[in-house]
């Protein structure tokens, strides 16, 4: 396989904020649909379906924001340690209902980029059960050197074919914003000097690094 392509520091910001402001695009649109609905009608009916739109909507945007910036951000120093326990409820918080998160991973201090690399993976598996499923991790080792399970359960599981070579940082076509998620999914790896590994069957995917 080829040596790992490598992105200007400039070019991996702007496809990184391109692809939080896709993501909160939805919510927030859908908060102002539900706002535009209050004014044009008074019904109580409506209005009652209005405020569960912009409350359900508020909540999402909220989650996806949340997640974006310990996932993709900066907290602390370069040095700083995260409580890994934090990515659980993170992940709680993004994909429940639809898919049952069973977070497996004592909450422990651990490296920011390594809690960063847990949370990207779990972006990537619950990406691949777009009609809900459940969502299990687990640690692989202990300590500092703790790696990472993350393994999705549903009647349909979808990765995309790209995404093994994004991974390894070897793509078949140009990154793009909508492929930025997993390449830097496979930076933060290879930073911690983790080998990322993707295995897919009919009613299941895994996403391992160790």
């Amino acid at each position: 396989m080829s040596a790992p392509i490598e992105l200007s520091a400039l070019d991996l910001s702007a496809l990184l904020c391109s692809k939080v402001c896709h993501d909160v695009i939805n919510p927030v649109a859908a908060m102002e649909n539900g706002f535009q609905l209050l004014e044009m009608d008074q019904k109580a009916e409506s209005r009652e379906e209005a405020m569960k739109l912009i409350r359900h909507s508020a909540i999402k945007a909220s989650a996806k924001l949340e997640f974006a910036r310990i996932a993709f951000g900066s907290s602390g120093s370069p040095t700083a340690q995260i409580d890994v326990g934090d990515a659980g409820d993170l992940g709680k918080r993004l994909f429940e209902p639809e898919v049952k998160v069973e977070f497996n991973i004592p909450k422990t201090l651990m490296a920011k980029n390594r809690v960063k690399l847990l949370l990207n993976m779990m972006l990537i598996a619950g990406g691949a059960v777009p009609r809900g499923g459940v969502m299990k991790v687990d640690p692989i080792g202990s300590g500092e050197t703790m790696g990472f399970s993350v393994k999705v359960e549903a009647e349909r599981v979808r990765i995309q074919p790209v995404v093994e070579g994004l991974l390894a940082g070897s793509p078949a076509e140009p990154v793009t914003a909508q492929t930025i998620q997993p390449f830097y999914t496979g930076v933060l790896a290879r930073e911690q000097g983790m080998k990322l590994s993707l295995a897919t069957e009919a009613a299941g995917a895994s996403l391992t690094a160790q």
